[in-house]
């Protein structure tokens, strides 16, 4: 990072997502004001739960993208658990040259190739968690795979037991433990 004061997503001078990493104050910049209180993580532990959906891998295929006719759903991935901790949970895929390291990596094996190496967040409100797109390439979606994906950058509140669909078969099912 430079030092150019944040005004948006990236920085205008050199990039840089100040998404990814908290901002560290350079030599020249005086430090920042120390930051409003951040939610509290909720007080229930939260996990969610990874894995291949057939049934949304249909409904993708028969949306028609430009690289439908060329998927196919693996013969087998194995259901991964992450548990939900801290102010924020990012989802995607793991892309050294772009610095992107996300806390639930969806880089695989098999690797869903319609999952941005940036996709989503999760974040704690009150009670529970709401899932955020991050202008990925092929949407996010609560519930219902065929409704319209969500609009990038708004938080939208999640139950025990909601699914978000992501990628081409991707489903994660938030769980309160």
């Amino acid at each position: 990072m430079c030092g150019t004061p944040k005004t948006g997503r990236f920085c205008e001078e050199d990039g840089y997502d100040f998404l990814l990493a908290p901002p560290v104050p350079s030599a020249e910049s005086p430090a920042p004001p120390a930051p409003a209180e951040a939610p509290a993580t909720p007080a229930a532990s939260w996990e969610v739960v990874v894995r291949a959906d057939t049934a949304y891998f249909e409904v993708v295929k028969a949306m028609g993208g430009e690289d439908a006719g060329s998927l196919a759903m693996p013969r087998f991935v194995a259901e991964r658990r992450f548990p939900l901790t801290g102010q924020q949970m990012v989802i995607g895929r793991r892309s050294r040259s772009r610095g992107v390291n996300p806390d639930i990596d969806l880089v695989g094996p098999p690797e869903d190739p319609g999952v941005s190496h940036l996709h989503a967040l999760l974040v704690p409100q009150e009670g529970g968690w709401a899932v955020v797109d991050m202008e990925s390439a092929n949407g996010t979606y609560v519930n219902d795979p065929s409704s319209s994906p969500l609009d990038p950058h708004v938080p939208v509140a999640l139950k025990d037991g909601d699914v978000v669909y992501l990628g081409a078969w991707t489903a994660l099912t938030i769980h309160s433990t």
